[in-house]
């Protein structure tokens, strides 16, 4: 079958992407995001966490002046975790910028990917059932914890009849989902579907199992620089609205970029040390998928953590999947301006990408010191740097060695 407007080479639905929202260290709204991002600022800075005396100060990016009782009423926060309600402020937004309406989104998908869930809840409960010895949970810790709280939120608010679910594969949640749910449009399963992730950790235990797991950065994120000492916490969501060019089309709506191919594997190796040959794969298959040549791509949004060894490999993947390209490819990381935000990852670096294709600007890598010979690539230190590129990808990894890559494309 022949491609076209509307039709890929398979003659399956192209898609493409009408509107997105973001909740980030940045604060609330777009806006702020790529403010923070295009002025190359961090919103990681020391963050402190105490439990009975006990305190853990680490870098991380929790969202700028949120505050919850100027978005949502005291009866929705009962049931409302932080990383529900900034699921519902990012879709707000998608839906509003897709131009959407309440009867467009009745047989919407909507796929989201979230690593934790309510760990807030979860720790409130232990501390209460174990450090305080109380006999009772509180009756909306379920519906508080539940992953797919997010989703169901989101469908209540919007009239959304469609499926939903959630992603749950660590740090690839995020870029997990979104291919999952441009597999879904792509083949017509629904038209249209609200995707992306978010996620809320910023807490007591989870920050002091990190730091047991020696990947919290001692000072800031700095990926693919000399003297990085690991990754920064971060929280947030950012959601897109995918449909079919051809229901874009239909609709006259903002068509921002399309989501060309997708790429997922598993490293079958280890399951916290990365190598090269599953990354390689997932970004080859998107490549390959959107029908892109290794030159073609422009600009590539890291899964760049900060860590030695994730830095390390993630340039080995680079030049494996683009040889002599590579050289020549812009490749930051995002997470050195907003924090590692595990299941909201792959799609607010998604967005990061989907902007800079669009207006024309490669997001930087801040905090960078000095080169290391080991990340001989160009991360566009500490300045976002005016440039036209017309494909990009966006790439994944994470614990238990699974990967995703999401190739997008001009329009």
């Amino acid at each position: 079958m022949t491609g076209g407007r509307y039709r890929r080479p398979d003659g399956s639905h192209r898609v493409v992407v009408t509107g997105v929202g973001a909740v980030t260290g940045f604060g609330v709204g777009l806006p702020a995001f790529w403010q923070g991002v295009t002025e190359a600022r961090t919103a990681i800075q020391p963050t402190r966490r105490t439990f009975e005396g006990m305190e853990v100060i680490r870098p991380a990016a929790t969202v700028a002046g949120y505050r919850p009782l100027d978005h949502f009423s005291e009866a929705q926060l009962l049931t409302c975790e932080p990383f529900v309600q900034y699921a519902l402020l990012a879709a707000r937004e998608a839906i509003a910028a897709a131009g959407l309406t309440s009867a467009d989104l009745t047989d919407a998908a909507i796929v989201l990917g979230c690593g934790g869930g309510g760990e807030l809840s979860r720790q409130e409960t232990a501390i209460h059932l174990f450090a305080n010895r109380r006999p009772r949970a509180h009756p909306t810790t379920v519906p508080r914890t539940n992953h797919q709280a997010a989703c169901g939120m989101i469908a209540i608010e919007h009239g959304i009849l469609g499926p939903s679910f959630v992603v749950a594969t660590g740090c690839a949640s995020g870029s997990h989902a979104i291919s999952q749910a441009a597999m879904m449009v792509r083949h017509g399963y629904a038209e249209r579907a609200l995707t992306g992730g978010t996620e809320a950790n910023v807490i007591y235990a989870v920050m002091r199992c990190f730091d047991a797991a020696r990947t919290i950065a001692s000072d800031t994120c700095r990926p693919f620089s000399s003297g990085r000492s690991g990754l920064a916490l971060g929280e947030g969501s950012g959601i897109l609205v995918i449909e079919t060019m051809e229901s874009a089309d239909r609709r006259g709506a903002p068509v921002l970029a399309e989501i060309a191919g997708f790429g997922m594997s598993s490293d079958a190796t280890d399951t916290v040390q990365p190598t090269i040959r599953g990354p390689v794969r997932a970004v080859m298959q998107a490549l390959a998928d959107a029908g892109l040549r290794t030159d073609e791509i422009g600009y590539l949004n890291a899964h760049g953590t900060g860590t030695p060894l994730n830095d390390r490999v993630e340039t080995q993947v680079a030049h494996a999947v683009f040889g002599p390209h590579a050289a020549r490819l812009m490749m930051s990381s995002t997470k050195s301006q907003i924090g590692h935000t595990f299941g909201a990852a792959g799609a607010l670096e998604l967005i990061a990408t989907i902007l800079g294709l669009t207006r024309g600007v490669a997001p930087p890598t801040v905090n960078y010191q000095g080169a290391d010979p080991d990340c001989d690539i160009d991360c566009v230190p500490n300045e976002a740097r005016a440039h036209r590129f017309g494909a990009a990808v966006s790439q994944s990894f994470a614990f238990g060695g699974v990967n995703a890559a999401i190739a997008v494309r001009a329009v």
